[in-house]
């Protein structure tokens, strides 16, 4: 009994599902493989890029400069551009933009390309610097005041200050170096550094320069002066003790020198037994 109702279940179970496990394994495999029937949400959204050209320019101000917005979308919706930069012109074609910004003066702006593509919207920045070389680095002849030389140093119509390091060398070795951080001005300047320096022997007769040099976000401008010598000099103190102590030394020399010719003639007069017409002794004069 137990065996007949064994072999029914079986039976049962073959007619209710025909094919036994095979079918069972064909009927998962639609829903195991539903991902690759299907497309992938991801893959729905447009796939595309955009791209600005030059990423990064640096010119002087005033300037008007162009910039290239592209995109790889075969049909772009539209191209737009933000910035706070004064627009021009606009050159297209079908699948890129070319703007034209205008009178350039900040230091540093960024400008923003958005391409729209299938409803996606992209896009891509770029940034503008402006600087301008000193037109000018001159170094004066350095001046003797008490112990110490006055250097100064001119640095003409140079933009942006706030960026700009002016050092002085002598013989190559930095004596003084001073950062401009603190000026934040908009507009082409004039700095004046003045430095006093206490000149040892070893810094005389040693070419003495200055250096102006623009640190640009990697872009470094440089301009130098031309070379000047620091000369061993006098004060009007110095010249005046210097004079006061060679006339003391001229006295004395004199005076050693009139003596030891007095001594000298004298010896010789006396080897040669007459009496030194300019040898007086105290005797024949008179004196006791």
């Amino acid at each position: 009994m137990g065996l007949l109702l064994h072999l029914s279940l079986v039976v049962l179970l073959a007619a209710a599902y025909p094919g036994g496990r095979s079918a069972l394994r064909r009927r998962a495999a639609p829903a195991q493989g539903s991902g690759d029937s299907s497309p992938a949400p991801s893959e729905t959204k447009a796939s595309f890029w955009v791209r600005i050209s030059p990423k990064f320019m640096a010119e002087p101000p005033g300037s008007s400069v162009w910039l290239n917005c592209s995109s790889s979308c075969p049909r772009p919706e539209g191209f737009s551009l933000r910035t706070g930069l004064q627009r021009g012109q606009n050159i297209s074609g079908p699948s890129w933009v070319s703007f034209q910004l205008l009178d350039v003066r900040a230091w540093s702006s960024n400008v923003h390309c958005f391409v729209t593509c299938a409803g996606v919207t992209r896009g891509a920045t770029a940034r503008i610097n402006t600087y301008k070389r000193p037109h000018s680095v001159i170094l004066e002849p350095p001046v003797l005041e008490g112990r110490n030389y006055t250097l100064r140093c001119h640095v003409t119509h140079v933009f942006p200050v706030a960026f700009l390091v002016v050092s002085l060398r002598s013989g190559g070795r930095v004596i003084y170096s001073e950062s401009l951080e603190r000026f934040k001005g908009p507009n082409l300047a004039n700095v004046t550094l003045t430095y006093e320096f206490p000149a040892r022997p070893r810094d005389f007769w040693q070419p003495v320069t200055c250096h102006a040099r623009l640190s640009l976000d990697g872009l470094v401008v440089s301009s130098r002066s031309a070379p000047v010598m620091i000369d061993f000099a006098w004060s009007s103190v110095s010249k005046a003790v210097a004079s006061t102590s060679i006339a003391a030394l001229v006295v004395i020399f004199l005076g050693v020198g009139a003596a030891y010719l007095r001594k000298n003639l004298l010896m010789q007069s006396k080897r040669r037994g007459f009496p030194c017409r300019l040898c007086v002794s105290k005797k024949e004069s008179g004196t006791i």
